[in-house]
């Protein structure tokens, strides 16, 4: 299903055709659906297995190490294949290429309930994380289908962006019930649901067949691969390195020398090329640098919710998904509730001034929690953890909107160079402030659990009077005073090393505080120096205009 070929300057990507006959009112609400449920598809399958690590370790005979080779193996190919994919549809149409992903994520979701051990698991979810790829960009496709070209750039992307928000909220209310039902195969029964669910979508509610255009190159094929090995190199060392401990592992220094050195030769090999794969100087010019730190601070920061919380409440307070239901019912309804007032924002052309708001959100948020303790509970997160989530949803879409139009507007071949910073950004990022928060949580756990420590002398007659009450309930079975105070010392320690976890957390959430209200304050610098500049570039046109 294709259009004649036509000029390379009216392919300008299958998301914003030239002239799109204006769809019937009744189908725009089947697309928009058809794009959540691309999405949830392609979340769920990302997020099951993460999500659920600890629960399912035990089906697949894995320590907790070793079963984050799991979201490794998904995420090593999947970084970068967002990049091919926006030439591949380009060129053999989007008709086949939604047809042929939807026959191999089927396929991928079939293979997970054959899964019987850890090493069958890392080959499924390397081949899932190929399947899965296609899928956001076809919801992402199908939303702006549902629009016309005025709107696809505002109301379009925003509901876009809130859709990839979803997944991770509804994986934890639904993952308990998937356990119950059995286990890893519980899981994956869903996805398998899913996936055929979606696949007639493509018969169903056919896309817009922008013309064809030929645009890969046999030297495509080469930088692509530098920039996959690169790019699932990074991958692999941020999932597993902070379990293996970064300077603990040799091969850890490997893997990253690997990627450095992909990376490095794919940049010079493009900056030699005529006709590139990724515009290395584009890339370079300040507006999309720009772009990529905003990108990369809002991963980061949204990790506070996305990685932090998960693992706070679980890990160190103990508590399961079926007892945080309503903490991420609100964490979802927020998430929505965000999309929807970014929409209405961005219709009326607001942009910086949804981020300034945004980021206020996210930094209150992040604020309340880090004052966290041991008695924490999710109904004391509930207002903060909304506000988390509303902020992340009006953060992203002003900033994806400017990035794609500019794009666009140079034309196809940006695209994919558009969609290694997106790319980048997000699934790198996402890593990355995983990784940093996993990292920061360890370290000043260790630094607190030292100063706690130290002040734990049984010379100090609270210290002795504090292990005399937790031993007494050994009283009756321990008759040897030695072990009856050892044993209290012990509970003494675990309590010790329970409140340097607590405070380590509270850093984490404090950093994601600071990280944003530094980004606050420098997006006030730049609106107001790109206010002064315009003002008086203004000012000297007046005069040029008085003065002929």
């Amino acid at each position: 299903m294709s259009g004649d070929p036509g000029p390379v300057a009216n392919a300008q990507a299958n998301a914003v055709p030239p002239a799109p006959p204006p769809m019937p009112g009744w189908k725009v609400p089947l697309y928009i659906a058809a794009s959540v449920l691309f999405f949830l598809t392609q979340g769920l399958g990302l997020n099951l297995a993460f999500a659920n690590l600890t629960q399912i370790q035990g089906t697949i005979a894995a320590t907790t190490t070793e079963s984050a080779w799991l979201s490794a193996a998904y995420m090593a190919p999947n970084v970068s294949l967002a990049i091919a994919l926006v030439k591949i549809r380009l060129q053999y149409g989007v008709r086949n290429f939604a047809e042929v992903s939807i026959l191999g994520f089927v396929l991928a979701s079939l293979l997970n309930l054959f899964v019987s051990d850890l090493h069958s698991a890392i080959v499924v979810r390397f081949l899932s994380g190929i399947a899965g790829a296609p899928l956001s960009t076809l919801g992402f496709l199908y939303m702006l289908e549902a629009f016309e070209p005025a709107k696809k750039m505002t109301i379009g992307v925003s509901l876009a962006m809130m859709n990839t928000l979803l997944a991770a909220p509804i994986t934890r209310l639904v993952s308990p019930s998937l356990l119950d039902y059995g286990e890893w195969r519980g899981l994956y029964t869903l996805e398998m649901a899913l996936a055929l669910l979606v696949m007639p979508i493509i018969y169903l509610l056919p896309l817009t067949p922008p013309p064809r255009v030929k645009v890969i190159v046999l030297g495509d094929i080469f930088s692509y691969l530098l920039v996959a090995i690169g790019f699932g190199c990074l991958a692999v060392a941020l999932s597993v390195g902070r379990l293996y401990w970064w300077l603990e592992v040799p091969w850890l220094g490997v893997v990253l020398v690997i990627a450095i050195a992909s990376l490095t030769i794919a940049i010079v090999v493009e900056l030699r090329r005529s006709t590139p794969l990724i515009d290395v100087r584009w890339l370079l010019r300040p507006e999309i640098l720009h772009l990529t730190a905003i990108l990369l601070v809002f991963r980061i920061i949204a990790a506070e919710q996305t990685s932090v919380i998960m693992t706070f409440y679980q890990n160190a307070v103990g508590l399961l998904y079926d007892q945080l239901s309503i903490l991420y019912w609100i964490i979802l309804a927020f998430s929505i509730i965000g999309g929807l007032i970014c929409t209405v924002f961005m219709s009326y052309g607001f942009s910086w001034q949804i981020q300034f708001v945004a980021l206020i959100l996210m930094g209150v948020g992040a604020l309340m929690d880090s004052q966290v303790t041991n008695l924490t509970r999710p109904e004391q997160m509930y207002f903060s953890q909304a506000l988390v989530a509303a902020g992340a949803a009006l953060f992203l879409p002003p900033s994806m909107s400017q990035g794609f139009k500019e794009a666009i507007s140079k034309g196809p071949p940006y695209l994919v160079t558009f969609f290694v910073v997106f790319t980048f950004t997000q699934s790198i990022g996402g890593l990355i402030g995983s990784a940093f928060y996993g990292t920061l949580i360890t370290i000043r756990e260790k630094f607190h659990s030292a100063v706690l420590t130290e002040r734990v002398l049984l010379t100090d007659p609270h210290v002795a009077t504090r292990v005399s009450q937790l031993s007494s309930s050994y009283g009756k079975v321990i008759g040897d005073s030695a072990l009856l105070k050892g044993e209290g010392l012990a509970l003494l320690g675990a309590q010790v090393s329970r409140e340097a976890n607590m405070l380590a957390y509270g850093d984490a959430f404090f950093t994601a505080a600071v990280i944003a209200f530094l980004s606050l304050a420098g997006l006030s610098i730049h609106v107001f120096f790109r206010f002064v500049r315009v003002r008086l570039a203004d000012g000297r046109a007046e005069v040029v205009t008085s003065n002929p």
